[in-house]
């Protein structure tokens, strides 16, 4: 089985069909009030899902924004009795009411965060999909790096608007799986399984545990009110530690089927797939299965050429092989929630990723719902996935700019901590990445200061560092007043940022002064993360970025993600110390 042909790896379901392609599209430059759906005749172009139509390869070109965008389809459905019918979207960006032949049958807020509608009821065997979708990148919603201005600024790019992640249709029983979390133990060998359908019917779930195609252990048990939990001991004999643990550069990974079965007939199916692994902070360090860990990352935002947010498999699986070849062992993926299939390459490659709520840029009531909106979806989304270590809550008090001082801010955002945590206790959590943080479990740094003796001066203390401001650049405290003295880990989670181009642009963006050459560019890069690395204190740093993305021209990679620099020298800059936490010279 390849994973990578089902539009969500970790929930496999045989019977399925894919609705991404062409699509009939109407841009409403009136922004139309309609509650109902276009006639077909009003739609007057074609796009290509999943790309935004403010990116070329949607097969559109519209050089100006508009907030207010129409969607229609066909498909042939083949409807049996006794079953039904799941329409599946990963992200739309941002509102989205959608219609079902002529029906209205569901409304959605949030861009970043999947959804499914059980359509049965409305399908038939002709069908027209319709979709109306609203984006006016309001500082108050999630934007990430999109800018809210008309034009692109600073690190602040293309807008996103519309349908740019996958789309399907999935065909089930009548009691089906809605989610499932699935919770490894290493401490006890097991894996915890917590499963739920969409009713209250008498139903059995029965789990299948496999590792290389050899059966490990089944369990099963009955659902209570739509839910059903199993612990199954995964220990295996024929592991070196009676576990295949999920580990950098080593993602041993197990399988599991999911079966459900409704009065003695299966009713529906899911392939899975989970990692063993622990990560947890103790005495300010990090430890992936017990041993230290270094983290040695990669901002990654997540754009691609002439695509913006919308990545294919192989611009994901090029992107982590060039990361992995210049010595990074993961990558923070910033301001964006990444592809079903970018996270299952993360774990299937062993390379570690972050899980980033999109940031909103004003703090309101109203910013506050469009975060919740979006919160239990997020976490659902990145819970099972063994590479993802640490969620990202906020990042440089963007949307919370008056975290300092501001108790209603402090409060709303430890409340987000606590909440991701009772739904996810298996990660991290860094609250406010960079300065001015709350409680949190990882202490974060930003400085792009490319003075390798003022970074050695500034972070030798860790005391210091904790109780001030330590980056002259944002002259913010790392933390708010009374979160000082959290006995966590250090890591400078943004540095570096080097500008580069062979051609310099005059409309280019960039940290400090330009250098002249690569050997230069080189040369700044070793001394910095070099010094990084010898920060006793430090358990990892992220350096800005993997590629140069639009006016930004910080990549380790070019606006096509081809190499800007030697690979290999790159590497040996990065493995030159802190292999698996520890200091080699």
């Amino acid at each position: 089985m390849n994973r990578l042909d089902y539009p969500n790896p970790q929930k496999i379901r045989t019977n399925w069909f894919d609705l991404n392609g062409e699509w009939d599209f109407f841009l409403d430059k009136n922004e139309s009030a309609s509650k109902e759906p276009l006639s077909l005749k009003t739609f007057d172009q074609k796009i290509t899902v999943p790309y935004s139509y403010t990116f070329g390869k949607s097969g559109l070109t519209i050089d100006d924004y508009y907030p207010v965008v129409w969607y229609h389809r066909n498909f042939k459905l083949d409807k049996q009795a006794g079953k039904r019918y799941l329409l599946h979207f990963e992200a739309v960006d941002y509102q989205c009411d959608i219609w079902l032949n002529d029906r209205l049958v569901f409304h959605h807020e949030g861009g970043h965060t999947p959804f499914e509608i059980d359509i049965t009821k409305w399908v038939k065997t002709n069908n027209d999909l319709t979709l109306k979708v609203v984006d006016h990148n309001d500082p108050t919603q999630p934007i990430g790096k999109q800018s809210w201005h008309d034009d692109n600024f600073l690190c602040w790019y293309t807008r996103t608007i519309g349908i740019w992640q996958s789309t399907w249709l999935e065909e089930t029983g009548t009691t089906y799986l809605t989610n499932f979390i699935l919770k490894p133990d290493t401490d006890n060998a097991s894996l915890n399984i917590d499963a739920y359908v969409n009713n209250h019917d008498v139903a059995k779930l029965t789990a299948t545990i496999s590792y290389q195609g050899r059966e490990i252990v089944e369990g099963s048990a009955s659902f209570k009110n739509g839910r059903a939990r199993i612990s199954v001991d995964v220990s295996d004999e024929q592991a070196a530690f009676r576990l295949h643990y999920w580990t950098i550069g080593d993602p041993q990974l197990y399988d599991v089927d999911l079966k459900v079965t409704h009065d003695d007939t299966v009713s529906d199916t899911v392939s899975s797939y989970f990692g063993m692994r622990n990560i947890e902070a103790a005495n300010r360090k990090l430890y992936l299965n017990r041993e230290e860990l270094y983290l040695k990352l990669v901002l990654n935002q997540g754009y691609y050429p002439n695509a913006g947010l919308t990545g294919t498999v192989a611009d994901f699986k090029g992107d982590i092989e060039k990361m992995q070849a210049m010595g990074f062992n993961g990558n923070r993926i910033h301001e964006k929630v990444e592809s079903n299939k970018m996270l299952y390459l993360c774990d299937k490659m062993g390379f570690v990723c972050s899980a980033e709520l999109p940031s909103t840029f004003e703090f309101s009531q109203k910013s506050m719902n469009s975060i919740d909106t979006e919160v239990n979806a997020f976490v659902q989304k990145h819970i099972n996935h063994p590479a993802v270590l640490a969620y990202v809550i906020m990042n440089e008090s963007w949307g919370v700019n008056e975290i300092s001082n501001n108790q209603d801010e402090q409060t709303y955002v430890n409340g987000l901590y606590y909440r991701i945590k009772a739904m996810d206790n298996t990660r991290l959590i860094s609250s406010n990445d960079g300065w001015e943080q709350v409680k949190t479990d990882i202490c974060t740094a930003h400085d792009y200061d490319t003075d390798t003796e003022i970074i050695k001066s500034r972070y030798n203390s860790l005391e210091a560092v904790t109780q001030g401001s330590p980056s002259l650049s944002n002259g913010r405290r790392l933390f708010c007043k009374g979160y000082e003295n959290q006995e966590v880990p250090f890591v400078l989670s943004e540095f570096g940022g080097i500008a580069y181009e062979e051609q310099h642009r005059a409309d280019s963006w960039g940290y400090g002064d330009r250098l002249a050459s690569k050997e230069d560019v080189l040369n700044t890069m070793s001394g910095l993360i070099k010094q990084v690395m010898a920060i006793d204190s430090c358990s990892g740093f992220c350096y800005t970025q993997v590629s140069d993305v639009e006016q930004e021209v910080n990549g380790l990679l070019d606006h096509n993600h081809n190499y800007k620099f030697d690979p290999k020298k790159i590497r040996a800059i990065v493995t030159s110390n802190r292999q698996y936490g520890l200091q080699v010279n």
